[in-house]
């Protein structure tokens, strides 16, 4: 992985998709269950134009596999010069006025190509936590926290009380709120229409905390120049303190992301696993 981090973002965007495209003929079990979210979250669309969506996901998830260690190794001067084009920014302003209330700032995202590489682009910009999920491999779990750690704070995603009190100090939060759930943890609440297990962190960490919430979601160009990072206004009105409508209102944002770029949004995850009713039939098979 660490030659990767050598290798031109020329030859990274070159050697991406077909990668991608072999990782979907290896590991079956991941395409069907690509095939089966795209089904249900366009079901007015051709069976041609979600075929052709599925490949083009696992192209550009390829592409996000030999982001990570771009992301962790390339030389500075190779993906963080703004005035070289790599990094596009739009709406800093809005994170910054959120950061000027001293309250915290919740970065509200979801998972798109690549976390990896628009964290250290953003955290080049202002300094910010992130959730982690330490790895089972002991060995990857250093190798992450010491390439993750070069730019960012991170926090075991576990650790809910370290989270409360980074935002309570004022501090900027960034975590995806759009997989599957818990149980004991979710809202069910439509995405795309089917009723899924939803985080409810997003509002109930904003009313104990007071913490703006700011939209983030960062894409890779088209033009294949490099990233394009948006951050949007902070939310007004939120919560509410109706818990199902403040998560519907997250739902929402994720769905108009996910419709702008759905090639670029990880449809790997088997989003609608947890049922309401336990006893319903399964999604997804075993």
């Amino acid at each position: 992985m660490r030659l990767g981090g050598l290798l031109p973002y020329s030859w990274v965007l070159r050697l991406g998709p077909p990668l991608g495209r072999l990782y979907a003929r290896l590991v079956p079990r991941r395409r069907e269950i690509a095939r089966i979210n795209i089904g249900l979250c366009f079901p007015e669309k051709s069976e041609a134009w979600r075929e052709a969506l599925l490949w083009r996901q696992f192209e550009n998830l390829g592409t996000a596999f030999l982001e990570i260690p771009f992301a962790w190794w390339a030389p500075r001067s190779r993906c963080e010069d703004r005035r070289g084009g790599f990094v596009r920014i739009h709406g800093m302003e809005n994170l910054r006025k959120a950061i000027e209330r001293g309250k915290g700032v919740l970065l509200l995202s979801a998972h798109f190509n690549s976390p990896e590489l628009s964290g250290r682009l953003l955290g080049r910009e202002v300094p910010f936590i992130a959730f982690y999920r330490p790895a089972s491999n002991p060995v990857m779990d250093r190798v992450i926290r010491k390439a993750r750690g070069q730019l960012l704070e991170l926090v075991d995603r576990r650790n809910v009380r370290e989270l409360i009190r980074a935002l309570r100090q004022g501090k900027v939060v960034w975590y995806a709120v759009d997989q599957n759930t818990a149980r004991h943890e979710a809202v069910f609440v439509d995405f795309f229409g089917i009723s899924a297990a939803t985080n409810s962190a997003t509002a109930r960490l904003a009313r104990l905390t007071g913490a703006a919430v700011v939209p983030f979601h960062a894409l890779r160009s088209t033009d294949g120049a490099g990233y394009d990072l948006y951050l949007e206004p902070a939310w007004e009105d939120y919560p509410t303190g109706d818990i199902e409508a403040d998560t519907v209102r997250v739902n929402r944002l994720v769905e108009r992301w996910v419709r702008e770029t759905p090639e670029q949004y990880l449809w790997i995850h088997r989003r609608f696993h947890l049922r309401p009713n336990p006893d319903d039939p399964p999604i997804y098979p075993k």
